[in-house]
């Protein structure tokens, strides 16, 4: 079983950058395609941005020219930069992997879920 670890959250002001880290174990990593998704309190778990098996990306209109999605899959690890944070970008924001190497399928896996606040 795959175990998928994030880090790199934390309290940043409105304006700032955070850099959201997730490394995944024992698979074989660059053949999925992998997500972060995001979850405020009170809302429900939405996407926020994929990663293509090949590293086609995809965001959510939210999010589109702030945040960026990559991986390493030399290191297993999966990151989502993110820019120009505002407040309501505040949520758990959890990192999932998909079944095949092409996002917008199932996932079968997910972390446990690193906290970002931007507030002042």
């Amino acid at each position: 079983q795959v175990q998928l670890v994030e880090s790199g959250g934390g309290l940043v002001q409105p304006g700032g950058p955070l850099r959201l880290s997730c490394t995944a174990s024992r698979s074989i990593f660059s053949d999925y395609a992998m997500a972060w998704y995001r979850q405020a309190p009170g809302n429900a778990r939405d996407s926020v941005a994929r990663i293509s098996s090949g590293g086609i990306t995809n965001y959510a209109d939210s999010v589109k020219g702030r945040f960026t999605i990559s991986r390493d899959n030399a290191q297993n690890t999966v990151y989502l930069q993110m820019n120009s944070l505002e407040p309501e970008d505040t949520a758990v924001y959890y990192c999932a992997r998909g079944t095949t190497g092409v996002f917008g399928g199932a996932l079968d896996a997910w972390g446990q879920g690193t906290l970002v606040t931007v507030s002042s």
